[in-house]
């Protein structure tokens, strides 16, 4: 009995010691929220604000870029990509809802970018992008939180994963195009059920919360033929070209694709669905900078949530949205973060 009472003291002091080294009390948003990149200030930081553009607040506010931020499952952790360690190279890191406690996800240092990171409905997971352009490396990895190793999984991009967690849909590049795929996280198998020929390039996917429908980046249209162009008469068909990608919404299995979005202006990329399906966040240059919209799905009505200009055209990008009311129920994992705070401020 002593021994159990010495065990339950010293744990006690421990908590009491160390009570920033584990977020067991992080509350996520009593209210639905989006993240966002800015670099309104002339460096890219982590933004947060509601769904109708108010109470834009930075959490970052570090001199390192930091950007791409998805919410956790719950809502109590923020998973982004920054380039903090001083190398110039991006790589994975967790912090509180509020911006505190950040730590990185990873102890070992990639010689790569890791980027594009999506959480897995259970918390536990995730999965990320990886580039290294000086061994010529590209893949999607999986990742488990309190791991050093992660799975290398078939070649993609902008993965995201399913709500009901028994899928990953992602973009496959080919020659004339990409395509919208879908991998089973059990057997690995791909399904594309959207044929090229209903649209060409097909990426950047953004699942709704029920997992009946997504939104995703697309364009009809082949690259243009540049052989024997100038090379600014080749660069203004290219930006044409760019210019006609625009926001589609697809159901699960290909049926029901619909242009949201115009092809008439700058460049549109859907960036997330609310969680309810309603609504479609996306981003599209104006008067040179880079801001942030929302569609509404039934009606077409379109707001515009950013109109801060900044030094750079990306002046807003990105986006993640949040609502406690669609919040999955996962029990935290404290124990699977690899790094303390205390870790942190020592670098």
């Amino acid at each position: 009995m002593k021994m159990i009472q010495s065990l339950i003291f010293v744990l006690l002091i421990v908590f009491v010691l160390n009570v920033s080294t584990f977020p067991l009390f992080a509350k996520a948003p009593p209210t639905p929220k989006i993240l966002f990149t800015s670099s309104r200030d002339g460096n890219r930081e982590i933004y947060m604000m509601n769904p109708n553009g108010s109470e834009q607040v930075n959490l970052t506010q570090h001199r390192a870029e930091d950007m791409t931020a998805v919410w956790s499952p719950r809502g109590d952790k923020i998973l982004f990509v920054s380039n903090r360690q001083g190398t110039g190279v991006r790589d994975l890191y967790v912090m509180d809802p509020d911006g505190s406690n950040v730590r990185r996800v990873f102890k070992r240092r990639a010689k790569g970018q890791r980027r594009s990171p999506a959480w897995s409905p259970d918390g536990k997971q995730f999965i990320y992008s990886y580039v290294d352009w000086d061994r010529w490396e590209f893949g999607l990895y999986l990742g488990t939180f309190g791991e050093e190793d992660a799975e290398e999984l078939p070649y993609g991009s902008s993965p995201e994963w399913s709500p009901d967690g028994t899928e990953i849909a992602y973009s496959i590049s080919h020659q004339f195009g990409s395509r919208l795929t879908f991998m089973d996280v059990r057997t690995r198998k791909q399904e594309q059920p959207l044929p090229d020929k209903v649209l060409q390039w097909q990426s950047g996917p953004c699942w709704s919360a029920v997992g009946d429908r997504l939104a995703i980046s697309g364009n009809r249209h082949l690259l243009p033929v540049i052989d024997g162009k100038g090379l600014d008469e080749a660069r203004a068909l290219h930006e044409a070209w760019r210019d006609k990608f625009t926001v589609f919404i697809v159901n699960r299995d290909g049926t029901g694709l619909r242009q949201l979005i115009e092809e008439d202006g700058s460049r549109a990329g859907a960036s997330a669905l609310s969680p309810d399906g309603s609504e479609v966040l996306y981003t599209r240059t104006i008067n040179g900078h880079r801001q942030l919209f929302k569609i509404d799905v039934n009606s077409g009505v379109r707001t515009q949530l950013t109109h801060i200009a900044g030094p750079f055209r990306e002046t807003n990008a990105g986006g993640d949205w949040f609502d406690p009311a669609y919040t999955l129920s996962v029990s935290p994992q404290p124990h699977l973060l690899t790094t303390t705070w205390g870790d942190v401020k020592k670098q």
